[in-house]
């Protein structure tokens, strides 16, 4: 069953040893992230994990009852497939298909775990009793200038419609009851569900979740069409309604097994600095104007557990979490939205590029023109999506840099198969503007130029190759075996892990090689013989 808690969840990883307690004193503001970060800067992927830290302190030596964990959502993909419910990447493509299409409302309740403990009112304004309860981690530290909520989904609604959206978007602590937002740039629901107030005089509703059940939280990073809510796409992956219920100091609906709920209103009348904060790219992102929440109430659960996702410099949770979802999301795009079924697979690659700008389509005998359309499909899927897109054939593993740099270096000719497509911009990615400009209500520098391009390279075989040059797959096979039974290294097979034919290979040919391998190249080295050329 893919619907539980974080509580449960963590359960889960625990008996399947993909926890980490950590019960030695970690500060929060200088150590904790930093540790987790080792995982992906010396770690192969199997050996990542989540972390629970049970025994967190501050710079100032504040020791807080509160637990933190970290990766326990994504920290390597395993994790993220148990908190779906599932055990492999086709059985969570099986349930994001369904869930998009089949999506399932919530039902409202009133008895909530994540409102167990309630805090309105002059309580918030006392020493340690608004945000400066929580024990939120520095990313980043040395650039970072404080705490940022990470595992922070945003819940708002249009204020014509009624729907709600929920976003993950960075949250600044800067004071008990101030965070500040980054809602990454024009077009995300959040940005625009806050336009309409500024437009209409009146303050935004919010509410700040921390600690979602993992299904709310995997649909929170993707990106669903604007008017869709996403807790029912989450209700379509448990297969159940997610209970939701209604904050204390305003409408928003929020998950009723929550760890932690932040209540407040977006400001319309103002706008602050916000920043700057190290991010996903690979940089730090710099300060910028920004929308701000006046907290109105905070509630918990007894037991709470703090959140937090490791993102900036990838890979870290932020990324993984968010790669899985979106290679399967590019793939429905590009193969039944845009109707091109030729496409097989898609990879946007992840180390260092942050997903985004570097993507593989994996082709099965497409004709040019299909190569071609999803290739520019593929680069206007998403702003800041696909600044480098390479169409390869089904023998390539997309999620091979070595194999894909293969194929662009012996399938493709450069003054050919290399388009590049002007009039694009390039998204959340450095460089950055410093300086801004209000207009009305649109900070400048939001507004990014048309100044970028896109570099389409088709690297699909366009004419017969000689074969692979490994040996073929019998082969390569029995020497398995043989492996196998000496007991060496457990073997990980990367493609190609043995010889294939590309076209230009004939019967003769493969008749001399089947006569070497029973011994008989002397029959061989006589034809061969017949076959001399008089020079002098």
């Amino acid at each position: 069953m893919p619907y539980m808690d974080l509580h449960q969840h963590l359960k889960n990883l625990e008996e399947h040893g993909l926890l980490r307690r950590i019960t030695r004193l970690i500060n929060k503001d200088t150590e904790l992230h930093p540790l987790v970060r080792w995982q992906y800067r010396g770690l192969p992927e199997e050996d990542r994990r989540a972390w629970l830290f049970e025994n967190v302190t501050d710079a100032k030596g504040k020791r807080y009852s509160m637990p933190v964990v970290v990766g326990a959502l994504a920290g390597k993909p395993e994790i993220y497939y148990l908190g779906m419910g599932c055990n492999s990447g086709e059985e969570m493509d099986a349930l994001w298909k369904k869930a998009l299409a089949e999506p399932i409302n919530p039902i409202a309740v009133t008895n909530a775990k994540c409102q167990e403990v309630v805090i309105q009112g002059a309580e918030l304004d006392m020493e340690g009793g608004g945000l400066d309860r929580f024990p939120v981690p520095i990313s980043t530290p040395g650039f970072d200038n404080g705490p940022y909520t990470t595992c922070s989904h945003w819940i708002t609604a249009d204020l014509d419609t009624g729907i709600q959206n929920i976003g993950n978007y960075r949250g600044e602590i800067k004071a008990g009851r101030r965070v500040g937002v980054f809602p990454s740039g024009l077009g995300q629901d959040i940005y625009l569900h806050w336009k309409k107030a500024v437009d209409k005089g009146v303050h935004l509703p919010a509410a700040l979740v921390i600690g979602a059940p993992p299904i709310v939280s995997y649909v929170s990073v993707q990106k669903i069409p604007y008017g869709v809510d996403e807790i029912g796409v989450a209700g379509g992956l448990a297969g159940e309604p997610i209970p939701m219920v209604k904050c204390k100091t305003h409408d928003i609906m929020v998950p009723a097994d929550a760890e932690i709920v932040i209540e407040g209103y977006l400001n319309t009348e103002y706008i602050e600095p916000e920043g700057p904060f190290g991010e996903s790219h690979g940089y730090m992102h710099p300060r910028q104007l920004n929308p701000f929440m006046d907290v109105t109430a905070i509630t918990y659960r007894k037991d709470a557990i703090y959140t937090s996702w490791l993102s900036q410099l990838t890979p870290s949770e932020s990324s993984v979490i968010r790669k899985i979802g979106y290679d399967r999301l590019m793939l429905v795009h590009l193969r039944d939205e845009c109707r091109i079924t030729s496409v097989l697979r898609v990879e946007m690659h992840e180390p260092l590029t942050n997903t985004y700008k570097l993507v593989i389509i994996q082709m099965r005998r497409p004709n040019e023109a299909e190569v071609w359309r999803a290739l520019h499909a593929a680069c206007s899927f998403h702003p800041g999506v696909g600044k480098i897109v390479v169409a390869v054939d089904e023998d390539i593993d997309p999620s091979n840099e070595a194999a894909v740099f293969w194929a662009m270096c012996y399938r493709m000719k450069p003054h050919k198969d290399v388009h590049i497509v002007p009039g694009m911009e390039k998204g959340h990615a450095p460089p950055f503007l410093y300086e801004h400009e209000v207009k009305g209500t649109d900070v400048v520098s939001y507004h990014l130029p048309a100044d970028e391009s896109a570099m389409l390279c088709n690297a699909i075989l366009k004419e017969p190759f000689p074969p692979v040059s490994l040996p073929k797959r019998e082969y390569m096979e029995n020497a398995r075996k043989i492996w196998e039974e000496l007991e060496l290294p457990k073997l990980r097979p990367q493609m190609p892990w043995f010889g294939y034919s590309l076209g230009q290979w004939s019967d003769e040919l493969d008749q001399e090689a089947q006569l070497a391998v029973e011994g008989r190249h002397f029959e061989t080295g006589e034809k061969l013989k017949k076959g001399r050329v008089k020079v002098r």
